[in-house]
């Protein structure tokens, strides 16, 4: 009984160390490789995969838009990153607008508004978009119009102010929200 019993007890004792060894080889593993895939908030902006998530609401199309503002506003970004930031978000526009803004001019003009924005030590601190229910929606020439507000409150050199501007976007024919355009809002007469 003493020998089976003290191979019962060694096998139970190496099933344990392996267990346990295998779990800190897997927990060392996880964290290596967390620390490898670090994401800035523009990597994780732009992995988004537009043809098989593309955002399905109003408001969502907005809130991807204000992500990649804040990511081209706020964070340090290299000349690369912000011309696929500006590509990701002529992906959120309608085609009218993109044919009515020439891409390689768009890029150029976003570069230098980045550089201006940063230069004059500007920051959005908090992008508020309004709720789906306050969402105006119509229908006009024989499409669907959508138009939703977004808060934005910027930092001027530590001081606070509001800007709110009015998205007006237009639904295609892959029942997709794009960007039609966009004014102040105290420039959008409601109808």
């Amino acid at each position: 009984m003493k020998k089976s019993t003290m191979k019962i007890t060694i096998v139970f004792v190496l099933i344990v160390v392996l267990v346990v060894g295998y779990y800190a080889y897997l927990s060392g593993k996880s964290r290596d490789s967390g620390d490898d895939e670090k994401m800035t908030a523009a990597q994780l902006v732009l992995s988004r995969d537009m043809q098989k998530d593309y955002p399905p609401t109003v408001r969502e199309v907005v809130k991807y838009y204000t992500e990649i503002q804040k990511c081209l506003y706020n964070e340090e970004c290299t000349d690369e990153e912000v011309e696929q930031l500006g590509l990701r978000a002529r992906e959120l526009y309608d085609q009218e607008l993109l044919d009515n803004n020439d891409e390689a001019a768009n890029l150029l003009q976003l570069k230098t508004e980045v550089a201006s924005f940063r230069s004059d030590q500007n920051k959005i601190n908090s992008v508020s978009v309004a709720s789906s229910l306050n969402v105006d929606s119509f229908s006009e020439d024989g499409y669907e119009f959508a138009r939703i507000q977004c808060n934005y409150t910027i930092l001027d050199k530590g001081k606070s102010t509001l800007s709110s501007t009015v998205y007006l976007l237009r639904r295609d024919e892959n029942r997709h929200w794009k960007i039609y355009g966009w004014d102040w809002a105290k420039n959008v007469n409601p109808q």
